[in-house]
């Protein structure tokens, strides 16, 4: 005969209350600093933003050296010359003068902490518009390195790219939705990273100034052995905690956006942009038990090449090259506290309210996420159906 055994009762305990967030047209550089709240409490992991205040100043970043794209970019900024004759256009320094806008004025990006005071004339920019790839956008995030990111709105000229979610045949409706503010937000994740030389603890100030600073990564940061006929040993800890010894051709550490990027094509996972989590994928370990990972957000991750090592590793962020870490060297990762508001063609009824909730009113439109991993990956497509037969 078997007894029960009576399970003592269990209390409720109360979930700390999630913050709502509404992402305003003109709040990323709003004064003092906006504040992002993790996690994204919206339906889908959109956000709405009501326009409190008109958008005057407009960066436009463009693919270098192409005709299509400067057709293209002619066509905006009548467009926009049209919606407000009054708005303040810039573009970004590495555009050579014949591709410029027409009356537009160089943007210029500041390298210098939030904290210290800039002698720079130039107005806060309340919209950014990309013309181009994805490359584009890559290059965008790059140019607001220290602070947060005005929205993105993206256009593609026939290019397939996960980051492009409206043609540019759609540019006359898009600007006009953006205007109005009938467009949702989708706030993708970006990596803070850091790299301390060794005998380095920690950084200070002081310290600070002769070590590379810190980089905000939309894709990845990697580690790779570059040229070198050796393998890379490297040591990762997550949250101060030793999780393994990799030898291995490379790391990768990539955001839910650049998981369809290089960290895919080493095998690792496919993760929807809203997610907030950290990637970490070996490239070409030597041992087969050394499987992608998916790590909280809010993990703070470590990557130091280990003394032993017969290689240095390159490093690279957004593939851009960063520097080599020789053994003792370790690079720092960590979510950034300023992601990329990327206007998304997941519309948002005017019914909606402005505290971001889209628990009412009717959502127009729809996520294109997975229309992209069907169309650009051929997601699951078998062999078969390839051959005709």
């Amino acid at each position: 005969m078997h007894r029960l055994l009576r399970l003592p009762r269990l209390t409720s305990c109360p979930l700390p209350a999630l913050r709502r967030t509404s992402l305003s047209i003109s709040d990323p550089f709003s004064r003092p600093t906006p504040s992002y709240s993790y996690p994204y409490r919206h339906v889908h992991g959109f956000s709405k933003w009501a326009t409190r205040s008109p958008i005057r100043n407009i960066l436009l970043v463009r693919k270098p050296q192409d005709s299509r794209v400067s057709q293209a970019l002619y066509r905006v900024v009548l467009e926009l010359r049209k919606i407000n004759p009054d708005i303040r256009l810039f573009y970004e320094a590495s555009v050579i003068p014949q591709d410029a806008p027409p009356n537009a004025e160089l943007f210029e990006p500041t390298n210098l902490p939030l904290s210290t005071p800039s002698s720079s004339s130039q107005p806060p920019i309340d919209l950014v518009i990309t013309l181009g790839g994805d490359g584009t956008i890559l290059h965008a995030s790059s140019l607001f390195n220290n602070g947060p990111v005005p929205p993105v709105l993206s256009f593609s000229l026939g290019t397939l790219g996960f980051l492009l979610p409206f043609h540019i045949d759609s540019m006359e409706q898009a600007l006009k939705d953006v205007f109005c503010g009938k467009m949702s937000i989708l706030p993708r994740m970006r990596l803070s990273c850091r790299v301390r030389p060794k005998g380095f603890n920690d950084l200070t100030e002081e310290e600070s100034s002769i070590t590379p600073s810190r980089w905000q990564v939309m894709n990845e940061v990697s580690l790779h052995r570059g040229s070198s006929p050796h393998l890379v040993t490297a040591d990762t800890y997550v949250d101060d905690q030793h999780l393994t010894e990799a030898i291995a051709d490379g790391l990768i550490v990539a955001t839910p956006t650049g998981s369809t990027a290089y960290s895919l094509s080493s095998g690792g996972p496919i993760v929807h942009p809203a997610v907030q989590a950290m990637l970490l994928t070996p490239v070409s370990p030597m041992s087969l038990s050394f499987r992608p990972l998916v790590l909280p957000s809010w993990s703070k991750m470590r990557i130091e090449i280990n003394e032993r090592s017969r290689s240095s590793a390159y490093i690279s962020m957004d593939g851009r090259e960063a520097g080599i870490l020789h053994p003792g060297d370790c690079v720092l990762v960590e979510a950034s506290p300023w992601p990329i508001p990327c206007i998304n063609v997941h519309r948002v009824s005017p019914s909606q309210d402005t505290t971001g909730d889209q628990s009412r009113g009717e959502s127009l439109g729809h996520d294109t996420w997975v229309r992209d991993i069907n169309m650009l990956l051929g997601f699951n497509v078998s062999f078969k159906a390839n051959t005709g037969r």
